[in-house]
């Protein structure tokens, strides 16, 4: 996307960088090039709450100058060594809607009817945003005429998100060729059905983003706002926990059988409504599109635990697959067990870290 890309001219290392800036947490994934593939260098997590006087697991609202503080501490814990990255926009501060427009006769017209329609979905002045958009492919049966109508991809960012994220990069000292919403970096990383509508539902700290990629391509997007510190809190408030020790539980025992610490339906209250919601969305999609939703796939650093996805599985109909985008990647095979558990939470950073090492190419 054009007004994502700020190229540097010099030259770039084979070792590339994706940084996710989340609610809750900053993660980075370090990637190395070799050959076609790519390998595993280095990755870390740095919690923001403690930085804003909360607890871990909470969602903050820091300055830039103190994201720059915890990247900075972040990059050093993690022994990264590259410089050159791919940044995330989060969701939240984005705009994402999908419209049918006539089909125009040149690229020029068909930009100006795309800005012309843009307008009514932007709640601010488009001079206050950046804007951009897709075309989603309609594949044709062979001999079939196309559609005097296509379907685009709005896309807007706030320039105030663009000018915090900026202000990041040049207070850790990385050079950032590109910002990407959070949402492409994961379909990127996670979604590897190339043809048939796939659902992914992303649980974050404060909020779970539900999407629909087709073709590679998001099709339809909707946004909870409940994510994985509801779970925390609802832990904490059933045993009377502190917050950081029902956030330390959450993650080590999720939906474990056997586990003591609280009741496995102190939790469900909040995944079940999460993915009732989520299988409403389903239910829009292929209603309005006469189509067919083939799988889910859970990702997200807030909250995805132990034993989600067979619990989810109980709740869908369709197949349902915990993301694991550090199978794309070459590493030693001890850590696989550590990198599949943990990989719901790096997918955003690893989908940077891919784009990035596609530049190189």
């Amino acid at each position: 996307m054009s007004f994502f890309s700020k190229i540097f001219g010099e030259k770039q290392s084979q070792s590339v960088l994706g940084i996710d800036v989340g609610s809750s947490s900053l993660k980075v994934v370090q990637l190395r090039k070799k050959g076609e593939s790519a390998v595993l260098e280095t990755y870390g997590e740095l919690a923001l709450g403690p930085y804003a006087g909360a607890e871990v697991g909470q969602a903050t609202n820091l300055s830039a100058d103190k994201i720059a503080e915890t990247l900075r501490d972040l990059l050093r814990e993690a022994n990264v060594t590259a410089t050159d990255a791919g940044i995330s926009i989060p969701f939240s501060r984005s705009l994402l809607t999908l419209v049918e427009l006539p089909r125009a006769k040149s690229d020029e017209e068909q930009r100006t009817v795309i800005e012309l329609e843009a307008r009514k979905y932007i709640p601010v002045p488009v001079s206050e945003v950046q804007l951009d958009w897709f075309v989603v492919p309609e594949p044709l049966p062979e001999g079939a005429v196309p559609s005097n109508k296509l379907k685009v991809l709005i896309v807007a960012v706030h320039n105030d998100e663009l000018s915090l994220l900026q202000n990041v990069v040049l207070g850790a000292k990385v050079n950032a060729s590109f910002y990407e919403i959070e949402i492409f970096s994961t379909v990127r990383s996670v979604v590897d059905e190339p043809v048939k509508p796939v659902m992914v539902i992303d649980i974050g700290a404060s909020a779970t983003k539900v999407y629909i990629v087709e073709h590679g391509v998001v099709a339809y997007s909707h946004n909870i706002p409940r994510g994985g510190q509801d779970v925390t809190r609802t832990i904490a408030s059933a045993q009377g926990y502190a917050i950081g020790k029902a956030e330390a539980l959450k993650k080590k025992h999720g939906f474990d059988a056997g586990n003591e610490m609280y009741d496995r339906q102190t939790i469900e209250l909040v995944y079940s409504r999460l993915f009732e919601e989520a299988k409403r969305v389903v239910t829009q999609y292929e209603t309005s599109q006469n189509k067919k939703v083939t799988g889910v796939v859970l990702t997200g650093g807030g909250g995805v635990t132990h034993e989600l996805g067979a619990y989810a599985k109980t709740i869908f109909t369709v197949d349902v697959k915990v993301a694991d985008p550090f199978s794309k990647a070459e590493a030693p095979a001890f850590m696989r067990p550590v990198l599949q558990e943990i990989g719901p939470e790096f997918a955003v950073a690893f989908g940077l870290a891919l784009r990035k090492l596609q530049e190189l190419q």
